[in-house]
């Protein structure tokens, strides 16, 4: 004999559980399993919100989240919008946000903004329209739908690189000033004073920020920015560029052998420009890298890096985004602590 629940299920010819179908198996009417099921439970005994809590867990019920959407005008959806989530701090980062979200009760949705004002743009009026309840944008750019949203929009929480245009919204992340910084305390105590510097654009990114940190700290010891040697190339794909940037430093008749990339993974391909030239990473060079992209433990032993790891970008998104719906004090910025991860090969032309 099937049950009561078996009977329920095999009647439903959308295949759709509806909230009639839990009050039904539940004894009770609609009205009462609607207010149990959105916890108001002050007028209903202990049997009975049993009762129907047995029911939707049975009947695997999932409320629809659009009418309350609508009602509330803000839905369970959570945008994070990322640039280059092929790169794997990024997709380590997205990630760590995306569980802290869903412990949280909510659900990511995840765009790619290939770092393009008209994409970021698209997908914040899509994040808009969906009455999502925030929007994280990993890696911003200046774009006209971010201006306007500023005020009419979701609340944004900017992560990893700050607003490009407002210096007061919301920021976690490291403080990239700081980590530059850092990295020149580093060369000046290994007594370093050639360094060759890849970076990609400097439009606003973290790098910019970075590179200005390292520039100005070697400054104060009289190492100016015209000793530094700079390759860059244009692009997003760091990979390709750090493997460009590789080509023009190695065109020099004595290029410097420590190598600062503004990004881990610029650091790889410069690696793979060495190695392809016959050199030794290690013993002709001696690489320092930012983000602490967590597949250094096991593809790139040889790589000094400054960052954080991923997995603390989570919680931290989630106490900044319950900062600002609760409208308490502003965590901007909320600067994630930083450390530097050596990798024990030596820096050459340390003393």
């Amino acid at each position: 004999m099937q049950t009561k629940t078996g009977n329920r299920r095999n009647s439903n010819k959308s295949g759709r559980v509806s909230l009639a179908m839990v009050a039904a198996d539940a004894g009770v009417s609609i009205a009462t399993a609607s207010r149990i099921i959105n916890g108001i439970t002050n007028k209903a005994s202990k049997e009975t919100i049993a009762r129907v809590l047995a029911s939707v867990e049975a009947l695997h019920y999932r409320p629809a989240s659009i009418g309350r959407a609508l009602r509330c005008q803000e839905s369970r959806i959570v945008g994070l919008l990322a640039a280059a989530v092929e790169n794997p701090t990024m997709a380590s980062i997205a990630a760590s946000i995306e569980k802290a979200l869903r412990d949280e009760g909510y659900v990511m949705s995840l765009c790619d903004t290939y770092e393009r004002a008209d994409v970021q743009d698209e997908y914040l009026l899509e994040m808009q329209s969906q009455l999502a309840r925030a929007v994280i944008i990993v890696g911003a750019v200046s774009s006209p739908v971010l201006d306007r949203m500023r005020e009419s929009g979701p609340p944004m929480l900017f992560v990893n690189r700050p607003d490009p245009n407002d210096r007061n919204s919301p920021y976690l992340g490291i403080d990239n000033y700081q980590t530059g910084r850092d990295v020149g305390d580093l060369l000046i105590e290994r007594g370093i004073r050639r360094v060759a510097l890849i970076h990609g654009s400097l439009d606003g990114t973290a790098a910019t920020y970075r590179r200005q940190g390292v520039l100005d700290r070697l400054a104060e010891v009289g190492i100016g920015e015209r000793d530094v040697l700079h390759a860059h190339r244009e692009g997003l794909n760091h990979l390709e560029v750090g493997y460009a940037a590789m080509a023009q430093i190695l065109e020099r008749d004595d290029p410097p052998r420590v190598i600062l990339c503004m990004s881990d993974i610029l650091a790889y391909g410069a690696y793979r420009l060495i190695t392809e030239r016959g050199m030794d990473p290690v013993r002709d060079f001696g690489f320092i890298g930012f983000d602490a992209c967590p597949l250094n433990p096991w593809i790139a032993g040889w790589l000094n890096s400054i960052g954080v790891s991923a997995e603390h970008y989570g919680r931290s998104s989630v106490a900044a985004l319950n900062a600002i719906w609760n409208g308490t004090e502003s965590p901007s910025p909320f600067y994630l602590p930083h450390s530097l991860r050596l990798s024990g090969s030596p820096l050459p032309g340390e003393k």
